[in-house]
């Protein structure tokens, strides 16, 4: 491959991707990205302006898409772009619904079309969410690539929906696609909704930390950059039409995480009273899931994949990391990554 075309590149785990795409290979990237609020071209800044390009676009515009195909004859699409955050698609639904369903449709027929007049070696890998499974009992196995879907939220409802157009796609026109579902990433550049960078952030501040209910719902955890590296080799490797399962093997408590993200930041940068003071608990949001769990045995056996960084490592690695690059989450706080401020919401995940 010598072209990836990448949406959402400049979000979380896509500018994370990006990075890594830029540092492991020789491969070019075209980063589409509609720049909402979650899109910060800072997580992108310093890469080599002959291997990637960043252009601001909308995955539903299927011409314009259609035209970059064309233009850069990329290889394969990787696509992130989603809206995510659970809060928000509770407010409202129809800006998931519209980017994560009936975009990921716009986005498959420029595919689709690509792959049979111009592309024949093309691949279509859409990056979902375990989130789309519901959620288990403590003592249930974990979500294997067969678990039935049964969304919870707004958001995981619209991914279900996305992952169901990519398999029809493939099932009709024999599309050429593979289709990841991850547990919960962390690591550096994620937006400061998200847990924890917000308890990061709050904690350093002195703010309070809120905490969902009573901070027991349980999380498969995986360091953002083993998910890039899984999902390069599903990229390079996957079966056309297979589903690959990506967790990090680190079940905890929100709680639990709360606690170490706090102990962290005493050891590192002392305050006044301990952080864990700051915990407040908050009312839980509605159709909250009590445990994700993902059993990865299938991209382990089939691809050689599996996490690289434990838990503990790698939440050291993600405090020191914000404490090492306060200008980038402090220009998130004051809105001048966008020009303007914004107001940044918690959620536990």
């Amino acid at each position: 491959m010598n072209t990836l075309l990448v949406t959402g590149g400049a979000g979380f785990i896509g500018a994370n991707f990006v990075h890594h795409v830029l540092d492991a290979t020789d491969m070019g990237v075209v980063n589409l990205d509609l720049l909402t609020y979650a899109g910060n071209p800072d997580s992108l800044a310093g890469l080599d302006p002959n291997r990637h390009q960043l252009v601001p676009g909308d995955i539903a515009e299927t011409a314009m898409v259609r035209e970059l195909l064309d233009a850069h004859r990329p290889d394969a699409i990787v696509h992130f772009a989603a809206e995510s955050h659970v809060d928000r698609s509770i407010d409202d639904p129809s800006a998931f619904v519209r980017t994560n369903v009936l975009g990921t449709q716009a986005l498959l027929d420029a595919a689709l079309d690509y792959w049979q007049n111009d592309c024949p070696d093309f691949r279509f890998l859409h990056v979902s969410t375990d989130e789309v499974y519901g959620d288990l009992e403590l003592d249930q196995p974990a979500f294997t690539e067969r678990h039935p879907y049964q969304p919870s939220s707004p958001y995981a409802a619209s991914k279900a929906a996305a992952d169901h157009l990519v398999r029809a796609w493939h099932r009709t026109w024999g599309l050429p696609v593979v289709i990841t579902n991850c547990s919960n990433n962390y690591g550096p550049r994620q937006f400061p909704e998200k847990l924890i960078p917000l308890i990061l952030i709050n904690a350093l501040e002195g703010r309070e930390l809120p905490v969902y209910g009573d901070g027991q719902q349980r999380r498969d955890w995986l360091f953002v950059a083993d998910h890039c590296r899984a999902l390069l080799r599903v990229l390079e490797a996957g079966d056309s039409g297979r589903t690959y399962n990506v967790g990090g093997n680190a079940e905890r408590t929100n709680l639990e995480i709360v606690h170490t993200l706090c102990d962290l930041l005493d050891e590192r940068v002392p305050a006044a009273r301990p952080r864990r003071e700051l915990i407040r608990y908050v009312t839980d949001r509605p159709g909250h899931d009590r445990r994700y769990a993902i059993d990865a045995a299938r991209i382990r056996k089939e691809l050689g994949w599996q996490p690289a960084m434990d838990l503990t490592t790698g939440l050291q690695a993600t405090v020191d990391w914000y404490l090492e690059n306060r200008d980038w989450w402090q220009r998130i706080r004051d809105g001048s990554y966008r020009g303007e401020r914004l107001g940044v919401r918690g959620e536990a995940p």
